[in-house]
């Protein structure tokens, strides 16, 4: 096991109360795993993946059961520690918004160079062999190490940015939307290329976005979050064939299948919760058309399906009837409940 999650909670401070960004997470990733952690934006997936690498803000509270990489406590590690043993070293980034991540004053080729030696003790001469590889590896010509960042398209600075979080061969690289602000067949091309390292690399990716169909193309497993919570998580094959949560099952509705082309895309109404203050049923419940009294007074404990299918869901006996309903638009825009 690479990384260890259990109950992770980030709360941040804020004149109006606490903001519960992320509740009582749990998960965890193996050796040469990508998982996929999908939701709608605002559900704290960013949040999640920057108290992994100590980017909180100072008005964030992070503390954990248990947060653990490759056997070593990252709570407990010093900060120091953490920045010399862990960061890019064991853990990279690909940001989000990663095409403008880049100084627009200095050389691409001078910037990964930079975070090479940064993180190493390798001297200039090798960090420019080690970047010249990894640009030919990620598909980009050695020689534009001298361009600038202004010179590069939308997906050739992505393309840089994925050079730059391989330069150390690290363990975990987490992929914060990595195809977002890109056209579509630019996006193709970029999940082709991750596709392609993923057979010369062996590490492991969480892969963060709201793109339903990026996640299934890329993960072997998949999280499904809300609201600060992890809904559903499971094998990807299994999520998208046997989906229990409503959550999940709303999430697939609003996708186009190129099984099902003439099938009208339902969205799921309504808005997230309010995540100051507590929330003591189920964060779903106020858009759930399958809720039950008890949802919105009781938070459902995490239910192992399987050993590796988790659901955060009351209504678990009910399954094959909620599928049925949930594939249905009056389902979700009626006025009457589905319960």
């Amino acid at each position: 096991m690479l990384l260890e999650i259990e109950n992770l909670k980030v709360h941040y401070r804020t004149t109006a109360g606490v903001v519960k960004a992320v509740d009582g997470v749990s998960l965890t990733i193996d050796e040469n795993q990508v998982q996929g952690i999908a939701g709608e934006s605002g559900c704290g997936k960013t949040t999640l993946i920057k108290s992994l690498l100590r980017l909180l803000p100072a008005t964030a509270t992070v503390t954990a059961d248990k947060l653990l990489f490759k056997g070593r406590d990252l709570l407990a590690m010093p900060d120091p520690k953490f920045r010399r043993d862990i960061l890019w070293q064991e853990i990279s980034l690909v940001p989000q918004s990663a095409m403008n991540s880049l100084d627009p004053v200095y050389k691409v080729g001078d910037q990964v160079i930079e975070a090479i030696q940064a993180h190493s003790s390798q001297s200039r001469k090798q960090a420019a062999e080690r970047t010249a590889h990894l640009f030919d590896v990620v598909g980009l010509q050695p020689n534009l190490m001298n361009s600038y960042p202004h010179e590069f398209s939308g997906g050739m600075r992505q393309r840089a940015m994925i050079a730059m979080s391989l330069a150390l061969e690290p363990s975990l690289i987490i992929m914060d939307e990595p195809t977002t602000g890109l056209d579509v067949l630019v996006q193709e091309r970029i999940i082709r290329k991750l596709l392609e390292i993923r057979e010369q690399v062996k590490s492991s990716i969480l892969l963060i976005t709201h793109d339903i169909s990026v996640i299934a193309e890329m993960s072997n497993r998949i999280g499904i979050m809300y609201a600060g919570r992890m809904m559903e998580l499971g094998e990807s094959v299994d999520l998208f064939e046997n989906p229990y949560h409503p959550y999940t099952l709303g999430l697939k509705n609003a996708f186009p299948s190129i099984k099902a082309l003439d099938k009208e895309l339902i969205s799921i109404p309504g808005s997230p919760p309010n995540l100051i203050g507590d929330l003591p049923g189920c964060t779903f419940c106020g858009r759930c058309p399958f809720a039950v009294p008890r949802c919105d007074s009781e938070r459902p404990a995490d239910t192992w399906i399987n050993d590796r299918h988790r659901v955060a869901c009351h209504r678990l006996d009910d399954v094959a009837d909620i599928r049925a309903k949930a594939g249905e638009k009056d389902t979700w825009h009626s006025s009457k409940s589905a319960a």
